[in-house]
Order: C-alpha cells, then sequence, then structure tokens
C-alpha cells in the first residue's frame, strides 16, 4: 500500500534553487534514509511532508487517513507540562478513539436498533485501532520509551523548562515515538544521544511495525535501521534500494556508469565534429550536412552532463615533534568539581582513573554515558580544571592539540579569516584564504562572522585551526558533531594517517569503529580499558556478565575502601522478588494476547455481552501489568 506519493516537486528560498522535479512513493512499512551535504534540502523536504512549508511547484499525496509525526532538530515545547504529562499528551488521539467508542456503546447494546451493524463494525475498528496504538498500556508504554531515552524516574514529574536542550530534544523524541503514527519524519533524532540510548532507539525503530523517514549522518545507525536510502545532491533526488553501505556501493556503480556512458557521448560528438569539418566541403557533404543534423537534434535533446561530485574536505594533519614512547599517564586521578567550602559541600566526583596509557601512535576513544564526566576530564587533560586527586603526566616532548565540542576555543566575534590567522600570526591572508578553501570556504565566505555560521561550519573552522597547532597527542571532544557524512570520512581519513597520538570522544559508532585500537570506557565511575575497536567492544560487553552496581564514595579519600561485601539476605530476596514479578509479568502478557484473541473473535460474531465482559477483563488485567511493571521498576533500581 502506497502511503506517500510525491510527484515534480520543487522549492526555492527568494531566487536560490533548493530542489526540482522530486518525486518518488513510501510504501506502508519503509524505513528510509535521507542523506545529502548540509544545506541540500533535507530538512527543507522533510518539513514539507509534514505541511510545515509549502512547496513552489507539485504534489504531495498522503494516503486517506494519514496520521503523519515530524521531530524537528529544534525543539520548541508551546507550554511548561511536566516530562509525563507531555507524554500523556502524546496520546490524545487514543482518547479521542475513546470517546467515540463510549458513544457507541448504548447503540450497540440494543441490537434491534437502527445501524446497528454498521455501527458494531465501526466501534471494532475503533477498538482495533485503540488496541494497536497501545490504549491499554500507556502507562508502561511511556515508562519503557522514558527509561530507554536515559530518563530517570524522578524526572517524572520534573517541568520541561527546567531540562537542558539536550534533554528537552529527548523528551521531544519521546513524545513523537508515543504519538504512534503512520508516517514518522525524524530530522537527525541520534543528536544528544549516548551509546545506550542509540541502541534503544534502533532497536525500537527495527522493532516498530510503522513507516519512517529520517535524517541522519551517524551512518551506523542508518545501516542498523533503514533499508532505503534517498539522496539529495545537487537539486535532484536520487532513490536507492538498500541502507547507507549498500547506497555507497550502488551511487558509486551509478556514477562509473554514468561518466562512461558521458565519456563515449564525448568522444562521438569529436569524431562526428572531425567528420563534418573534413567532409563538409567535399565529395561527402551531404553525408556531412546528414550529420550534423543528427548531432544539433542529440545536443538539444540527448545531451548527457558531465556526473558532478561533491566537493570535498581536504583535511591534513602532521606532526614535526615526535613524542617519547609514553604519551600519557593517568594515574590515582579523580576527576570532578570541589565543593563549597563555605557551605561545606563534598567534592563532586565524577571519574577515577588509574593506572591508564597512551603510547606513541595509539587512537583512543573515550567511552560513557552523557554527564559521565568525560569532557571533564578532556578539560582537566589540558589544564582547564584541576583534578581533585592525582595529575595527569604527559610525556617527553608531548604537545596537546584540542578540539572543544561546543567550539568553546572559538571567537565567535571575529570573521572566518580573523579566526584562522589568530591561530597561527605568522599566516598570510593569502596562505589563509588557500588553506580555508581546502575546508570549503571560498569568496566572500572568509569574511563571515564565526557566530553567523551554522553548526557544521563553525566545525570546520575549528578543524581548521587544529591543523595549525603543533601538537602530537589530539584531544577532540565530539569532532564530528554537526559535520555532514563527507567531511566525517575525511576526518576519519587523515586522522587514520596522522602520525601522533590521538584521545577522542565521540558518539558516531561508524566513526570509532574506523579510527580506535583501544576503548577507554566508564564504568561504574571508573575509565577501564579494552584492547580494540568498537565493534569487537561490544561484541565483548554482550559476552561478558554485567556485574552488580558498586557504591560511589562520597569524597576522593574514601577511593581505597574496603572491597565489595558478599550480597546481603535482603538482596537476595531483592533478586528473589524481581524474578518473581519478572514471572508474573509474563504470564499476564500471555493472558492479555490470549484476551485480546477472544476480543477479535466476539467482534467478529458482533457477541455484544462477551465483548462488555472481555473488555472489562481486559482493562482489569492491563491495570495489573502495570502495577507489576511498577514494583518491578522500583525493585530493580
Amino acid at each position: 500500500m502506497t502511503l506517500l506519493s510525491v510527484g515534480g516537486l520543487t522549492k526555492y528560498y527568494g531566487a536560490e534553487l533548493i530542489f526540482k522535479d522530486v518525486s518518488f512513493q513510501v510504501a506502508k512499512g519503509d524505513k528510509i534514509g535521507l542523506v545529502g551535504v548540509n544545506g541540500a534540502g533535507k530538512s527543507t523536504l522533510l518539513k514539507m511532508i509534514a505541511g510545515i512549508e509549502a512547496a513552489d511547484a507539485g504534489i504531495l499525496a498522503p494516503a486517506r487517513g494519514t496520521r503523519v509525526a515530524y521531530l524537528a532538530q529544534e525543539v520548541r515545547f508551546p507550554t511548561d507540562r511536566t516530562l509525563w504529562q507531555e507524554m500523556e499528551a502524546a496520546f490524545l488521539h487514543l482518547a479521542d478513539l475513546q470517546a467515540e467508542m463510549t458513544a457507541l456503546e448504548p447503540l450497540i447494546a440494543d441490537t434491534n436498533a437502527p445501524g446497528w451493524e454498521a455501527a458494531m463494525e465501526r466501534y471494532g475498528d475503533l477498538m482495533a485501532h485503540y488496541e494497536h496504538g497501545g490504549g491499554y498500556e500507556i502507562e508502561p508504554r511511556i515508562k519503557r520509551t522514558l527509561h530507554g531515552l536515559g530518563f530517570t524516574e524522578a524526572q517524572h514529574s520534573q517541568r520541561l523548562s527546567q531540562f537542558s536542550g539536550g534533554q528537552k530534544t529527548r523528551a521531544a523524541l519521546a513524545a513523537t515515538l508515543l504519538s504512534d503514527p503512520d508516517l514518522l519524519l525524524l530530522d537527525e533524532p541520534t543528536n544528544h544521544l549516548d551509546m545506550q540510548a542509540l541502541e534503544w532507539l534502533e532497536n525500537f525503530l527495527r522493532g516498530w511495525d510503522g513507516t519512517l523517514i529520517v535524517i541522519s549522518h551517524d551512518r551506523y545507525f542508518l545501516d542498523r535501521v533503514t533499508k532505503r536510502t534517498l539522496e539529495i545532491a545537487f537539486n535532484v533526488l536520487e532513490d536507492y534500494p538498500g541502507g547507507y553501505n549498500k547506497y555507497l556501493e550502488l551511487k558509486a556503480e551509478r556514477l562509473e556508469r554514468r561518466l562512461k556512458e558521458f565519456n563515449a557521448q564525448q568522444e562521438y560528438i569529436a569524431k562526428t565534429e572531425e567528420f563534418i569539418r573534413r567532409y563538409k566541403a567535399g565529395q561527402r557533404a551531404r553525408e556531412a550536412k546528414g550529420r550534423e543534423k543528427r548531432l544539433d537534434r542529440l545536443k538539444r535533446d540527448q545531451m548527457l552532463e558531465r556526473p558532478k561530485e561533491q566537493a570535498k574536505l581536504r583535511l591534513f594533519l602532521d606532526s614535526k615533534l615526535r613524542s617519547g614512547e609514553l604519551v600519557l599517564a593517568l594515574e590515582g586521578m579523580v576527576i570532578g568539581y570541589p565543593g563549597d567550602q563555605r557551605k561545606d559541600a563534598q567534592p563532586r566526583v565524577l571519574l577515577r582513573a588509574d593506572g591508564m596509557e597512551i603510547h606513541r601512535g595509539e587512537r583512543v576513544a573515550l567511552l560513557g554515558p552523557n554527564g559521565s564526566g568525560k569532557t571533564t576530564l578532556l578539560r582537566t587533560l589540558i589544564n582547564e580544571l584541576t583534578p581533585l586527586q592525582g595529575a595527569p603526566r604527559l610525556g617527553h616532548q608531548v604537545v596537546i592539540g584540542y578540539y572543544a565540542q561546543g567550539h568553546d576555543m572559538l571567537n565567535m566575534q571575529a570573521t572566518v579569516l580573523e579566526e584562522l590567522t589568530r591561530a597561527s600570526p605568522t599566516l598570510g591572508e593569502a596562505a589563509a584564504r588557500n588553506l580555508l578553501g581546502r575546508f570549503l570556504f571560498s569568496g566572500d565566505d572568509v569574511f563571515k562572522r564565526v557566530g553567523d555560521l551554522s553548526g557544521g561550519e563553525r566545525s570546520r573552522v575549528a578543524l581548521a585551526q587544529l591543523t595549525l597547532l603543533p601538537g602530537n597527542l589530539l584531544v577532540l571532544d565530539e569532532p564530528t558533531n554537526h559535520l555532514d557524512i563527507g567531511a566525517r570520512e575525511a576526518l576519519e581519513g587523515v586522522l587514520k594517517e596522522y602520525p601522533g597520538s590521538i584521545l577522542f570522544v565521540s558518539h558516531d559508532r561508524y566513526f570509532i569503529d574506523a579510527l580506535a585500537d583501544k576503548i577507554w570506557y566508564v564504568d561504574q565511575s571508573r575509565i577501564r580499558q579494552f584492547i580494540g575497536n568498537y565493534s569487537e567492544f561490544s561484541e565483548h560487553l554482550a559476552a561478558t556478565p554485567q556485574p552488580e552496581p558498586q557504591p560511589e564514595p562520597a569524597s576522593p579519600t574514601q577511593a581505597s575502601s574496603p572491597g565489595r561485601l558478599p550480597p546481603s539476605n535482603e538482596e537476595k530476596q531483592r533478586k528473589r522478588r524481581l524474578n518473581a514479578l519478572e514471572n508474573e509479568v509474563a504470564m499476564l502478557e500471555q493472558e492479555l494476547g490470549r484476551l485480546r484473541s477472544a476480543l477479535d473473535k466476539a467482534s467478529e460474531s458482533q457477541d455484544v455481552t462477551k465483548i462488555t465482559a472481555l473488555g472489562k477483563q481486559y482493562v482489569e488485567l492491563e491495570q495489573l501489568l502495570a502495577e507489576k511493571y511498577t514494583q518491578w521498576e522500583q525493585l530493580a533500581v
């Protein structure tokens, strides 16, 4: 079934063409990745499908009754509800269904009433939609979704105005997923998600039976979730039947074929023009004139354009300063923030690191949940923050080059050109402009104020600065944020060839896989080490039983506290109760499934008495299941 038809769609912003003659169809159940460089028009197309922006030409025709949900990159909540209230609002469409069902109940109770059969059929349809939309399990669904996206139970009653920008984005994502639309439109949903939330979202979308169009620069995510790829490039859209890696393969084949066709046509034109020049005035003039007419027709109607390729970042990083074999050692370090002595507040401990070393040429990825202290550690290494205990030890001739996640090192009031020459005062304007050209800044772009640039453009300015620094240990905090896929691939390539050492934080698993040969990961507020890339680390975690959580000492002085005590009787009882609750939940879910089947059969046979009785049992059982979920979550904390 076709859910959406798009034909001849064209969009301008002023005189600037964004795309033209875009046509495609979306079938029910499609999982589509929408890719292209920053500024290609991906977000614009999504907004047009969502009905937020109008087309200058063409048609957008969703199937009748299609419910569309759209998540933008920039999130704004119209009211100051609590997190839980915002999640409940996602189910308002179910309240309408329930109201209509309630209105029909008196009519279907009287089997002799006029229109009873039509009312009964409508009631069955409403009940099916209500159940499919999760109407009988709203509270458990909200809890599972919020937990999966990293919200604690204490945050459920917190007002959205008190959340950070990243938390608001995750709340909007949760509400969008809970609304259970027919067509889900997501614009960069992986922003602000840590690894755990990313994997939860992937699993949710893979198991979800709805239809999805998603914009993402996360190649790992695209490969796991999508089965079809639409690319916007040079104002047109191309359709590829596959996920991200298959799309790359098919695109390369398509480009190669078109280039051969173009070269063959150019060769034919050159030979034909040579024949015309040679014989136009001779004995074969009639033949030459005929060829000239055919050539004119070809140039008018069938002329092929040379296939275009996107301009790429031309990065280069070098380090002429060779470090010693040991580059960095973290011994007995405690990372965090000092307490307020005036208020007798204890220091806030985030991380402990002991026995961690980086050797020359190693590339180390630092992984951990949001808020676990990764950025704090990097800022401690560059002396922006003081450790609570211990100190980092740099090896012989080690100089750090730092890339800040929020572009904190950039002067937002300076122009692009001024910011580059600030990093290297001896760099002349001509050399600076030449370097900026490698980072896709041309013409008057270099005179733009840094604060007026997009996130991706600021990232390119920061990377350009990084190439001018003399460091042989790169400390990079989310260097792929705001970069499109082409820029990420260029950065990967240059970092692979970099002769120095690298310590980096990233949520881009594809990037980590391509670059890291060692993983530092946060486990129970301690940094631990794994030798290998992300895929190997992920397999290792899946095969390793996870240890019980350990309580974090209140202050650095407690770092040498005794080992963990064996589980108490109370802990054993808690585990037994958890197992029992899990069994009870499984049995209740099976019983709910049986009741659903019975309700379907009763609806088919139009047995009103049975429908009423089974419906009552279903609601009571669903409420009991919600209580069991609550008990399980309280014990599992």
